[in-house]
Formats: structure tokens, C-alpha cells, sequence
């Protein structure tokens, strides 16, 4: 079985943000899905280990900042492999509060839910929320899961339901761009700039998960 299928359906690229305290903290998310118009209702999955998941319990509230072409990349690393446990990922990525909840700024669009109910499966919870606010922030184009994966040559953390599409089976274009150059050991990012990696600048870092040019490994 092909697993890379699945890149096939169509994704987004979110921020799912959520309260802890009266700390803001969240997840890179590329479910979500809007299930009813009215009641206006969305479902998310989030991984059992994921921090967000246990914030998203205690409070019962959700926020979705879907990100656009233009976003900074980095705020997907940030999020999505790091944790909230360890860090303040906010601390690095601007942030307004809207409805209540934590936005991102550097987003297209938001939507605000409050869960209402949730599906448990081996991994994930599926968390059904209704939406309570929303609003457009900018014109921006929202970012494909597929753009990410193709253009910007990031990979899926640990906690994606996609993470074992891409490290179980992998397509032949895929094969053959992995093996040489440059990846980044924290989010397998390749780099592909013009100019030798090597002759880099020693504060490089990773452009998906900020990390310092050191961690990066040559493939053979």
C-alpha cells in the first residue's frame, strides 16, 4: 500500500491554540475539517501526546489560525516540533487575543470553537467543536498540506496522523531527493538553496523548525 496516497486529500496547515492558565499555548494541526453549517460546527484531531490535547480537555475551547502562502514558515516548526510543556512557543510567534482565545497574527483567517463532543481513537482525539466566532485577518492564500510537503520540503512531526505516510513509504521523486544534500535531524527538512550548504553562514537556521545549522546532516 501506497501510503503517500493520502497526501492526495485535500489539507490545510493550522495552528490549533488553546489556554494554559493564562498561558497561550498550541499545536501545527493539518485536520480540520467543518462537519455542519448551522449549527456552524468543525472537528480537529489531536494526538494523544500532544500538550494542546490535555489543554483542549481542561478548558473546553479551541482557536484554528489557518495559515497562508505567506506565513512564516518557522511558525510551523515552532509548533509543530517543539512542546508546550517545555516552552512558551508564543513567546517567539505574535499572538492577539480574539474572542477569548489566543490568534495567531501572521494567519489568513481564525475560528473560535467550544468542544462539544470528541471521538477517542488509539492515538488521537477527535474533538467536535462549535464554532462560536470566526474572521478573516488577511487576503492571504490559505497554505496547502501538500505545498508544505513539495515546495517548502517540510515533513510531518511525530504526533500528525500523517507521520507514518511519510516514513513508512515514500515515492521514487521523494527517494531521489533525500538522497544527497542536507536534512535537518529535528524536522527533515532538505535544504535546496542556491548556495552551498557548506558556505552557509554558521547562524543558519532550519527555515520549518528554527533550528541552528549544526543539527542539519549530510545524506549519502
Amino acid at each position: 500500500m501506497n501510503n503517500n496516497a493520502f497526501w492526495n486529500l485535500s489539507y490545510g496547515v493550522y495552528i490549533i491554540s488553546v489556554w494554559d492558565g493564562e498561558r497561550p499555548t498550541g499545536c501545527t494541526a493539518n485536520c480540520a475539517m467543518q462537519i455542519t453549517a448551522e449549527p456552524p460546527t468543525i472537528a480537529i484531531s489531536i494526538n494523544h501526546d500532544n500538550y494542546t490535547n490535555q489543554c483542549i480537555e481542561k478548558t473546553g475551547k479551541f482557536a484554528i489560525s489557518i495559515l497562508g502562502y505567506n506565513s512564516d514558515p518557522s511558525i510551523i516548526g515552532t509548533f509543530g516540533f517543539k512542546t508546550g510543556k517545555e516552552i512558551d512557543k508564543f513567546a517567539s510567534v505574535s499572538f492577539e487575543k480574539l474572542a477569548g482565545m489566543p490568534v495567531v497574527k501572521d494567519a489568513c483567517a481564525y475560528i473560535a470553537c467550544e468542544v462539544i463532543n470528541k471521538m477517542e481513537t488509539d492515538t488521537h482525539t477527535v474533538f467536535l467543536g462549535r464554532v462560536f466566532d470566526a474572521d478573516i485577518l488577511s487576503d492571504k492564500e490559505p497554505i496547502t498540506y501538500s505545498y508544505y510537503h513539495k515546495v517548502l520540503k517540510g515533513k510531518s512531526p511525530k504526533n500528525a496522523p500523517t507521520y507514518i505516510a511519510d516514513n513508512i513509504k515514500v515515492n521514487s521523486e521523494i527517494d531521489s531527493e533525500a538522497s544527497e544534500g542536507y536534512v535537518c535531524s529535528i524536522c527533515k527538512y532538505q535544504y535546496s538553496g542556491d548556495i552551498p550548504f557548506e558556505e552557509l553562514p554558521e547562524d543558519y537556521k532550519c527555515p520549518i523548525c528554527g533550528q541552528p545549522k549544526a543539527v542539519f546532516k549530510k545524506q549519502v
